[in-house]
């Protein structure tokens, strides 16, 4: 099924709670910068470049993305923050398809429950371990043939997990 296409869902770094900071503005723990840096790591040697990085506005994801110092382009979607899969496909069907590595960024549970929809194949090992926990940093990289703009339910490959420890 991989043309090349590949779409990358990470959930957020591990996050602090300082008394008074509302949830949208936790920043990340010193493990949660830890382990979104071994997330940029792994990402760059198995997947290579990225071409289009979604990310919620949450200080939490903001920090995550920096953390792996990734590069390249990057929209900040509010819709992001409390997404569920039908919030978080309406904008990645927005994605242009010349875009053929696509990160998000966002939030337990829209992260993992948009990637069990979208893999065809979510009776494997790997969808196992997303269903019995999708920890903070963790990553679920999928392929497909389809554009962005025609995902749908089973429309893509689960090639694998990782959780970056």
């Amino acid at each position: 099924m991989d043309n090349g296409r590949k779409l990358i869902f990470m959930r957020h770094g591990k996050s602090a709670y300082p008394l008074g900071v509302a949830d949208h503005d936790r920043p990340l723990a010193d493990r949660g910068q830890r382990e979104a840096g071994l997330a940029g790591d792994w990402l760059r040697t198995n997947v290579g470049s990225i071409d289009l990085t979604l990310c919620s506005t949450a200080t939490r994801t903001r920090d995550t993305l920096a953390a792996t110092k990734l590069d390249g382009p990057v929209s900040f979607i509010p819709e992001f923050y409390g997404a569920d899969i039908d919030t978080i496909i309406e904008e990645l069907r927005l994605v242009e398809n010349d875009v053929t590595s696509l990160l998000v960024i966002a939030h337990w549970p829209g992260i993992p429950d948009t990637t069990l929809w979208l893999a065809e194949n979510d009776t494997g090992e790997a969808a196992q371990h997303i269903r019995t926990k999708y920890p903070t940093s963790a990553l679920a990289v999928l392929s497909t043939d389809q554009p962005w703009d025609r995902l749908n339910n089973g429309s893509c490959h689960l090639d694998t997990f990782h959780v970056p420890r």
